[in-house]
């Protein structure tokens, strides 16, 4: 029977140079690498590079790459179109004091899909542009206060590194009256204590914790379904609900779509048939390369020109990041959209399906957009709604024994249990994985 302390060695003596490259960089970087995302049970697995849908591995292996950098790699590894567009570019020059035509280029695609932004302004990661929506909401709105949901991730700074990653315990308050609680020891009190957080598909509270707050609310970051602090899909209901009390209490309804863009070519928030106000945008747009967004109304956005807010960073749409995300985005059409959720609808089908018919403990879950989850529950055919679900349903010792095997037995995944894909896989691939996830499952449970 695989068991974690197994899985654990059989990963560590797959991936030896890997392990031995983390230990040695932890003689010049924290924990070894600057990412602390890339830790996958006892340490990163370090690659020399990537091919379509595959990586390889400094330890000499190939796989199939599940993980595509936390969903940033829809089209896999190598694109053609990606590569010539850049190639092309850099010897023209890479880094300017003047605007270049391709950030209004790369605007102009962004406003035409979603149809809740108007203009757009670039930064170099999600995480800066949550800063600037935040501070745009703050400045358009003139309240201080911020709302979020436990588990939602919008990037590392400060006022938002507040219950994402919680855990069962007094500090975090009950279901129905969650307490915001710091994800780092540097975040100030005073920073914390700005924060309203609110539980996942709780129609009742959510809506009494918002109105309870409502004249001190700027704003409500969300994400139609989350990811890195746990994936949990929203029931429509319940976002419906979100936007018509924060446009009656005269809050910002913040948006974030950095994963969820890949879920649909006009973005999740159309799937739902919602608008939000603001809408942050990341990891895709950018092709690979740091590029983030914040767009929306613009009513709103208009407090960035008129001198209310003042956002400028020295490598805000950079020129090389800007051409690789149109690149991308233009080969993001609605049929690559269809392939990549048709792909993600047979892994969530097929492997539901399957375990259902064992009764088994594994659990697959997502919308069936190219980005999934799985986990082990405690019981079968428990489900995730709310992140406090991780707390009571999810086995996180057998969720992490099996992203382990899955890495041993060449199919690379979010360490955490999830999976994106890319257009540079095939339905071998799509077989493969379904096969091995079955494979290591019968093994766990046998």
């Amino acid at each position: 029977m695989l068991t974690l302390e197994s899985a654990i060695q059989r990963f560590t003596e797959r991936f030896a140079k890997s392990a031995q490259a983390t230990a040695e960089g932890k003689e010049l970087i924290p924990g070894g690498y600057s990412r602390t995302s890339f830790n996958f049970g006892p340490h990163a697995v370090f690659v020399t590079g990537g091919d379509g849908a595959h990586i390889d591995t400094i330890d000499g292996h190939r796989l199939t790459d599940f993980n595509n950098n936390f969903t940033v790699n829809v089209l896999g590894h190598g694109h053609k179109a990606l590569s010539d567009a850049l190639i092309t570019a850099i010897p023209n020059g890479v880094s300017f004091g003047n605007p270049v035509l391709e950030e209004a280029e790369l605007a102009s695609i962004l406003i035409d899909r979603i149809a809740s932004v108007e203009k757009v302004q670039f930064s170099c990661s999600a995480s800066e542009s949550v800063m600037t929506a935040a501070r745009v909401a703050r400045a358009y709105t003139g309240r201080t206060m911020i709302a979020k949901f436990e588990g939602g991730y919008h990037g590392f700074t400060d006022p938002v590194s507040v219950s994402v990653h919680t855990h069962q315990a007094p500090e975090y308050g009950t279901d129905g009256n969650p307490r915001p609680v710091a994800d780092d020891s540097g975040v100030p009190q005073e920073t914390i204590d700005l924060v309203v957080v609110l539980v996942q598909n709780d129609l009742v509270e959510t809506e009494r914790i918002l109105r309870e707050h409502g004249a001190e609310l700027a704003c409500v970051f969300v994400e139609l379904e989350s990811g890195a602090g746990g994936h949990v899909v929203l029931t429509e209901e319940f976002v419906q609900m979100l936007r018509r009390v924060t446009t009656e209490l005269g809050i910002v309804l913040i948006i974030d779509e950095t994963v969820n863009l890949r879920a649909a070519f006009n973005g999740l928030q159309s799937v739902y048939g919602i608008e939000g106000d603001l809408t942050v945008m990341g990891k895709i747009i950018g092709g690979g390369l740091p590029l983030g967004a914040v767009g929306g109304r613009a009513e709103i956005m208009s407090v960035l020109e008129n001198g209310g807010v003042a956002i400028s960073g020295t490598h805000h749409g950079h020129r090389l990041a800007l051409v690789a995300g149109i690149a991308c985005m233009r080969a993001l059409d609605v049929a690559a959209y269809e392939r990549l959720n048709t792909m993600a609808g047979r892994i969530l089908t097929e492997l539901s399906a399957w375990s259902a018919a064992r009764n088994s403990c594994f659990t697959i879950f997502g919308r069936g957009f190219s980005s999934l989850a799985y986990a082990f529950c405690n019981e079968p055919g428990q489900q995730v709604t709310t992140h406090r679900d991780y707390w009571h349903k999810v086995d996180a010792d057998k969720t992490q024994t099996l992203s382990l095997e899955l890495a041993v037995r060449g199919y690379f995944p979010v360490a955490r249990g999830e999976v994106s894909l890319s257009l540079a896989m095939t339905d071998d691939d799509i077989s493969g994985f379904i096969a091995t996830v079955k494979d290591i499952v019968i093994e766990m449970e046998s």
